[in-house]
């Protein structure tokens, strides 16, 4: 049995704001650039105090509120709360949707919602009036029409979606606390200078012998040496191939990278493709699985490759060499982050150059203590998880991606 239903008939929008003096203490401010996809309570909440609160956070949620970006929304900015949370206030750049007739379960309406077609037909029709981004307006949410299955029918697909997402976000928090470890026992290990002696002794805690050195300005462990990265590691600036040539485009099947894509950690993917004309006609290489990359425009960030891959001229990967692994070149450059963003120059596009990395100090242990070794042994395995658990959440995505429209369509059936 199913019923044609429209969203403004069957959820309330923006029903609620914050006035100044109403603000709950201790907030948790959401915005819609903190937030993807989500069906679960993992939402990077900002921690703001009252005197400070942005213009933007007015938003108030209910449990089961599905916020919805109007700002780009083919970007999948948005989620649903299944818990009721008191403290919480959302952006106005979100429209707030609370389901009012007893007969939609509001998940199954989020999944309604976030339909990629559903999400391209919204993105077409928006506009650039009200925001430098394409938006659209609540209204063009609250007017969008759906064929529903009972009450009963939507809960059990629901069910089936959401235990995808589960174990995507499951998968996410295990490789941010695995990520977290790794960090940790770098610092622990190269900034405080504790790794294990001889002795198997915390290094310095233990007296281990330091030495001043003139080029970090900081005492080191003595017999460990500072080098240039130039010098040592081969450093690649990426490059675009001309879109005015066509094989260089299309049927492309080799991994090519802009700056933005460098926030994903690890990298398994890119949105665009090239050909192998492309890498030999321009300035871009072919880098391998587990070179380091750096966006070096704007917002700096490192991160892995999972996959052989090229990039834009944006982006400076680091490779390989020897005891030099991706393991221990990854923590180095987020330690090296805030330094890295003080050197960048330009008004309308901070960035840094390629020479800044090239003449980057980096610590190196002796290599007969096989510090660098016993490192890589421990974290190394923390790293291989997160690409594979990356990979299998790829796989996962595609699976949800893919049953989403058949689900509600009715071309698959839950029993």
């Amino acid at each position: 049995m199913y019923r044609i239903v429209q969203v403004k008939d069957v959820a309330e929008l923006n029903i609620a704001t914050y006035k100044k003096d109403e603000f709950p203490t201790n907030i948790q401010y959401l915005d819609t650039s903190s937030l993807k996809k989500n069906i679960v309570e993992n939402f990077q909440f900002l921690n703001i105090n009252t005197d400070v609160i942005p213009s933007r956070a007015q938003r108030k949620i209910k449990k089961n509120t599905i916020l919805y970006s109007t700002v780009r929304p083919n970007q999948e900015h948005f989620g649903i709360f299944e818990k009721l949370l008191d403290n919480i206030v959302v952006s106005t750049g979100f429209t707030t949707l609370d389901v009012i007739d007893d007969e939609i379960n509001p998940k199954y309406l989020f999944y309604l919602l976030t339909q990629p077609h559903i999400t391209e037909y919204l993105h077409t029709i928006a506009t650039n009036s009200v925001s430098a981004y394409p938006s659209i307006s609540p209204n063009d949410l609250g007017n969008l029409k759906f064929r529903v299955p009972e009450l009963s029918t939507q809960q059990k697909i629901a069910s089936v979606l959401s235990a995808l997402d589960s174990k995507i976000e499951l998968n996410n928090r295990i490789n941010a606390e695995l990520e977290a470890m790794a960090k940790t026992l770098y610092d622990y290990w190269f900034v405080q200078f504790d790794f294990p002696d001889k002795n198997g002794k915390p290094y310095k805690t233990s007296s281990g012998k330091m030495v001043w050195n003139e080029e970090l300005k900081r005492e080191i462990p003595e017999g460990w040496e500072v080098r240039k990265i130039g010098k040592i590691l081969k450093t690649s600036l990426g490059g675009t191939p001309s879109t005015k040539v066509k094989e260089y485009w299309e049927n492309g099947k080799i991994s090519w990278l802009n700056s933005g894509e460098i926030a994903n950690f690890p990298i398994i993917d890119s949105e665009l493709k090239i050909t192998e004309a492309a890498i030999k006609n321009s300035a871009t290489d072919l880098l391998p699985k587990g070179s380091v990359m750096l966006s070096i425009t704007r917002h700096l960030r490192p991160s892995i490759l999972g996959i052989d891959a090229c990039a834009n001229q944006s982006v400076i990967g680091i490779l390989e060499k020897d005891d030099i692994k991706c393991y221990f070149l990854y923590p180095y450059l987020q330690n090296e982050i805030p330094r890295l963003m003080e050197m960048r120059s330009g008004a309308q596009q901070p960035h840094i150059n390629k020479e800044i990395i090239d003449e980057s100090f980096i610590l190196l242990p002796n290599n007969e203590t096989e510090i660098l070794k016993k490192y890589n042994a421990q974290v190394g395995h923390f790293y291989e998880s997160i690409i594979n658990k990356a990979f299998q959440n790829q796989k996962l995505t595609e699976l949800r991606d893919w049953l989403l429209p058949m689900l509600m369509n009715g071309q698959v059936k839950v029993n």
